[in-house]
């Protein structure tokens, strides 16, 4: 491939995300490509510092703008930092989440209107945008009941505010039919990844798949 692939996961927390990024490098592999995964907020040394900000527990009265900056910060070194130089060297990159996260949870859930986040999406990504975004859905209360106990600032919102982030996600997926798919993420991982391979299939060059 002349460029690299860009694919990213998103979903509700809980929503299998990681789990399926696994297996997708795992089975882009086999078909000969290099692959690399990575995540958002993080994905760079300094992102990964932001990180750690963004969802420590102590960080409770981290106001909604200040949050989606801090946010912004860490994907503006991701992109320049790790995913522009893995796709210009044609690698495959799949990202657990990315600028979507931003729409739905800052941008739908926290209420501060999706084009303030669309205009600070584009300033930090530089116009990049993943060639493929699988949403993995599920009902709220199902993905709340697969995380462990040491839950995150994020993973302690109201289930109401884990529901707005899923219907906006489901509202993006409207938007952007093209790029964003939706895959029940509700039944086992085999069933899932069997719908994920199926979207990722069509999208890479025939040649590279079995």
């Amino acid at each position: 491939m002349e460029h690299g692939t860009f694919i990213t996961f998103e979903g509700i927390e809980g929503s299998g995300k990681s789990t399926q990024a696994a297996r997708l490098k795992a089975f882009l592999e086999e078909q000969g490509l290099e692959v690399l995964v990575t995540r958002e907020p993080g994905g760079s040394p300094i992102g990964e510092q932001i990180r750690h900000v963004l969802l420590d527990p102590g960080n409770h009265g981290m106001v909604p703008l200040a949050e989606l900056l801090l946010y912004e910060a860490s994907r503006c070194q991701h992109v320049e930092a790790v995913i522009r130089p893995a796709l210009d060297r044609g690698n495959a990159v799949i990202c657990d989440r990315f600028f979507d996260a931003s729409t739905a949870y800052q941008g739908y859930a926290r209420g501060l209107g999706i084009k303030m986040v669309g205009e600070l999406n584009l300033v930090a990504t530089g116009g990049r945008k993943p060639d493929l975004t699988i949403v993995l859905d599920l009902p709220v209360e199902m993905g709340l009941r697969r995380l462990g106990r040491n839950l995150d600032r994020i993973e302690r919102e109201a289930v109401e505010f884990h529901e707005r982030v899923r219907q906006g996600y489901l509202r993006i997926a409207e938007d952007e039919p093209d790029r964003v798919k939706v895959v029940n993420a509700a039944g086992t991982v085999d069933d899932t990844f069997s719908d994920v391979k199926d979207l990722v299939e069509k999208l890479i060059s025939p040649k590279k798949v079995r």
